[in-house]
């Protein structure tokens, strides 16, 4: 599929990881992504269909959150819209992969406009990341 046939338009994100061997095994073994062009310090991903890039760089000192929902949520964080199926599936691979969550899969706003499933987690380097799931993606810009 070209860039013109996508049905969105796909984004590049560049995050810094200190260990591309534990960026190998978590970014592909754990959350299955297919490995693209790689080089001594740096890795491409599919993150179905949008370009990851992993590089080798330090570790970054602090990171802030904001109370969510109860929650304190990691920022900044990226992560993926999924089907509700796609996120209890991934969520039971993390915990079979021994993963700590940052926020445990659950579901948030519950009966109200915007209600999702969610969860948090740190990859190895600790960038953190959210996947959630929408039963309506109606719902996903919802005010």
């Amino acid at each position: 599929m070209t860039t013109h046939e996508a049905p969105l338009p796909r984004f590049h994100l560049a995050v810094p990881v200190d260990d591309l061997a534990a960026a190998r095994g978590f970014y592909g073994g754990v959350l299955g992504l297919a490995e693209g062009r790689s080089a001594e310090r740096w890795v491409d991903w599919n993150l179905h269909g949008h370009q990851f890039v992993t590089h080798l760089a330090p570790r970054p000192a602090e990171r802030a959150h904001n109370a969510v929902d109860g929650h304190e949520v990691p920022v900044p964080h990226f992560g993926l819209l999924l089907t509700i199926g796609e996120f209890h599936d991934l969520a039971g691979r993390l915990r079979d992969a021994g993963t700590e969550f940052v926020i445990e899969p659950y579901l948030r706003f519950a009966g109200e406009k915007g209600e999702q499933w969610t969860m948090f987690l740190l990859d190895p380097a600790g960038n953190a990341l959210e996947f959630k799931a929408f039963a309506d993606d109606s719902q996903v810009f919802a005010v």
